[in-house]
Parts: C-alpha cells; structure tokens; sequence
C-alpha cells in the first residue's frame, strides 16, 4: 500500500534563497508525522508547497500513489488535504458556523440554510471531541477554540490529510494537553497528520515518526518509539544542545523598577491590576509567574506607556514612569521585548533593517536634520543581524518574510543593543525553537550580569523556574508571593497561580 503523501526531492526557492532543497517527506496513512527544524529551516514552506499556496521548482508530490500537481489550495483540498495555519484566518464579528462554512454554504432555495450548516458543525465537533459552540461569535472565544474552529473548517472540507502549523504556539499548557487528545482523536478515526513544530516533548508525546530538516535540507526521518529528545534536537541545531540554564548566582544591588499600589483597567472597565505591588533590582532576573489573564499583560502594558495607570506609581531608578508616553519612556532607558512582537514588536512590511531602528531612527547616526541615512541604518543592521545570528537572506528583507524565532532575534538585537537599566522580556522565547530558545536565556543572564535589571514574564513554568533568580506570582492582578526557585517547585507555583497559597518575600 503506497504511503498517504510522498513529497520527493522538492526544491523551492525565493528570489534566489533556497528554502527547500532537494527535500523528502513521506507519510503513512494513520499517523501522526511531525516535521521538525528549527525556526527558518523550510517547514512551513515544505507544507505551504503541499498545501498548492506555493509551486516547487523542482521534485514530484504523490498523494496515495499518484502523482499530482496541486496547483492551489481548492486542489489541495480536492485532494483531501487540510491546513491549519499558525496565523488563524478568520472573520471575527462571525459566528463559528459562518466562518466554517463560507464559501461552501448550504443553500435551501435562494438562502443559505444556517441551521443545517449548525447541525453538521455540531456532529463534527461531537464526533472528534472538539466541544465547539457553532453559534458562538469568533470574537467571544478563546485562541485555543479559535483554532478547533480552524480544524472544524478543514473536517467540513472533508479533508484527511492534515497539516498542523505550529499549532501550540499560541496556547496554554491546558489547551496543549487538549489539543494532543483531539490530534489522537481525528487519528484514530482514521485520519493522517502532519505535525510542524520544534517542541520536543509534544513530540515525543504525541506522533508515530518524525522527519528532520536543517537549514532547508532534509537531514534524516527516524520513529519516535527509537529516539530521544537529545538525539531529535541535536539532529535539528546540528549540535548538542544544553537544557539546562547556565548561570551563576545573581549579586543584585539597588532597585531599579519600583511599582506601589498600582490600579489599572482591563479592557472592559474592571480593575486588572488591584493595588500591585513589585520591586526589580540591578543585576537579577525577577520572573513573573501566573495563568494567562490575572494581569500580567496589563501590568507591561503599564510600565511601557501603552496603557493607563488609575493610581499608584512606577518608578525607573526612583523616577516616576507612570502614564508618560512610549517613547520618553523608552528614552528614559526601558527595553520592551513585547509579547504579541507582530503587533508591538515589528512593522512588518518594513525590512529587518529598519525594524533595527525603530526607536533610534530620528537619532545620530541614522538621521541628520531630519533626513534617514540608510547607509547608517544598514550598516548597524548588519552588524546586530551577525552578532544576534538573526537567519536573513539580507538586511533588506521584509521582517514579514523571516519566521517567527528570527523576527523575535532582530527585537531582542534591537532591545538589547540599546543597554536599557531595564529590560522587559515578556514571552521572551514563545514559539521558538531550543537552539533560539538557549540564545535568548543567554542573552538575558549576560543582561542580568552587566548590572542589569531584567523582567521576565512568561507563561511557561520550565522557563521561569530556570532562568529566574526571584519569582513573584500573580494572581488576580495582586503579587501573592516571592519565592527563591531553588525553593519551590512546579506543585508549589502551581498552587500560588491558582490563588490557593502564600509565599514569602
């Protein structure tokens, strides 16, 4: 019986970059295949070609024996292949059931018959256990039930071929376990998966074999039940990679980041941060643990000028930052690696270069009575991009061409060249692979180790554990504790997270 998808010798390149070269794939019906490779090694290009958004130069594709040329993604689902991008594609003011079904719309006369488009959606979400409300509007719901909408719309197409685009990425350690249980359902109803992704335990966890590339080049496929975690990311960076955080113990000294009694809104008027109290001092990284939505994201918000402060103070070196605007606040000497770095971080269709520059480009060298000297500005570029192993075919690259672990090394070049007392890394390494992941926990210990203060906000329990000298956990927009991490452990996080325990200073 041939294999469900044999992808052989594909070649694809952009304006002479080769992003694939000379590539195999091959994947048997019934499992789940994870391709892996570090962020900008050719994955989502490789299943962009299977998927008909992109044409290879060179090599063949074979779907359950027969060669095709899948010139778009109506073949591709002709076919019976599905996609579920990284970057969901849906129209929020509609309803799941709208979303699912446009442009396939069941029609009873001259109207689109919605209630029989919702009794379908409901026995798709029923039988591959997504739990998926087909009235509820895109707007309303959560990032994880955005992306089962995603997968729902796939099923509706009647696909069995599905490709998974770093599907974790955006989501919560509880919404990852849910997603690996509906992974194995649509498998064992005998669908086929394609798993793109660079995190190891999910791997492991999760797929049947997995396919190795490197730098666009296909560097081996092995079965999971034979391999290890060591072997899989060694065979991804093309060395041995560390786990574990390097550090020393940290020396710190006097407070940097003052926060008292700080009042902030949410986005729907309620109070998100209740009388927060926090202190940052030189020369220690304080992480910030919590589940997602008890503050965390208004409090950088606050401290980086992008939202309102109701009451109580933010002092950077015993001066007050409060309700001053991003860029004197950024002049005052903070360095924001945001969260969402498409939206805060980068202006995508501007090259990497310029991104270098967004918060100095009206400064000596990069302008002169107003004027921008590109000459200085790529040359800087150049100089960050090397120095930071930032992958690009060149400094004139749109920051939207790069993939994401690398749009996330030109910020933190960016933040980090500037030598700001204080430094913000929130969701520093979200989505990155662990050659970028081990480059950025360096990264912020050397910052930590020229005297200054880091501030460390990250929804992954591993990281703020391993990288932190301190930990303060928030709950319900209060710091309910300060633990040492050599002290505690993840039961321990995890009881504070949930508001069920104390923890001293």
């Amino acid at each position: 019986m041939p294999a469900v998808v044999e992808m052989l010798g594909i070649t694809k390149r952009f304006n002479g970059f080769t992003a694939n070269d000379n590539i195999n794939l091959v994947v048997e019906k019934g499992e789940i295949h994870a391709l892996l490779g570090e962020n900008g090694a050719g994955k989502s290009t490789l299943m962009n070609t299977l998927f008909g958004l992109y044409q290879p130069e060179e090599g063949e594709i074979r779907i359950r024996g027969e060669r095709v040329k899948i010139t778009d993604p109506n073949m591709a689902n002709r076919l019976g292949i599905g996609m579920v991008h990284q970057h969901f594609m849906l129209v929020e003011p509609f309803t799941v059931t709208e979303n699912i079904i446009l442009g396939m719309e069941p029609r009873k006369g001259a109207k689109i018959d919605i209630e029989k488009a919702e009794r379908h959606v409901q026995e798709l979400s029923d039988r591959y256990g997504l739990r998926v409300d087909p009235r509820a509007k895109i707007e309303d719901i959560s990032v994880g039930m955005q992306q089962r909408v995603e997968i729902l719309k796939t099923l509706y197409r009647g696909a069995e071929i599905l490709i998974f685009d770093e599907p974790t990425a955006v989501l919560t350690p509880q919404e990852i376990g849910e997603l690996m249980e509906i992974m194995k359902n649509l498998v064992s109803e005998g669908k086929t998966i394609i798993f793109i992704t660079h995190k190891l335990k999910e791997i492991m966890a999760v797929c049947d074999r997995c396919t190795i590339i490197r730098k666009g080049k296909y560097i081996d496929a092995v079965s999971i039940s034979k391999t290890n975690v060591d072997e899989l990311a060694s065979k991804m960076v093309g060395r041995h990679v560390t786990f574990e955080v390097d550090k020393t113990p940290a020396h710190p000294k006097e407070p940097v980041l003052q926060i008292k009694d700080l009042v902030v809104e949410g986005n729907r008027g309620a109070s998100a941060l209740r009388g927060l109290n926090l202190e940052v001092k030189a020369g220690e990284i304080l992480g910030i643990a919590g589940i997602e939505g008890n503050g965390q994201t208004e409090l950088i918000e606050a401290i980086t000028g992008l939202r309102k402060v109701k009451s109580g103070s933010v002092l950077l070196n015993g001066k007050p930052l409060e309700n001053r605007k991003p860029r004197e606040i950024v002049e005052s000497g903070v360095g924001h690696i945001p969260e969402d770095r498409h939206k805060h971080g980068l202006v995508l269709d501007y090259s990497i270069g310029e991104n270098m520059v967004l918060q100095t480009y009206y400064k000596s060298p990069f302008a002169k009575r107003g004027v921008l000297r590109y000459n200085a500005i790529y040359e800087y570029a150049r100089k960050l991009i090397q120095q930071f192993d930032v992958r690009t075919p060149s400094e004139f690259t749109p920051a939207r061409a790069l993939s994401g672990g690398n749009q996330q090394k030109g910020i933190i070049a960016r933040e980090v060249d500037r030598n700001p007392d204080l430094l913000i890394a929130a969701q520093p390494t979200r989505g990155l692979d662990v050659g970028a992941i081990e480059f950025i926990h360096k990264k912020l210990i050397e910052q930590r180790d020229a005297g200054k203060a880091v501030l460390l906000l990250s929804l992954e329990l591993d990281e703020v554990l391993n990288v932190s000298d301190r930990i303060a956990v928030i709950y319900e927009g209060e710091i309910v504790g300060i633990v040492d991490p050599a002290e505690t452990d993840h039961d321990q996080l995890g009881l504070m997270m949930a508001g069920g325990g104390k923890g001293g200073k």
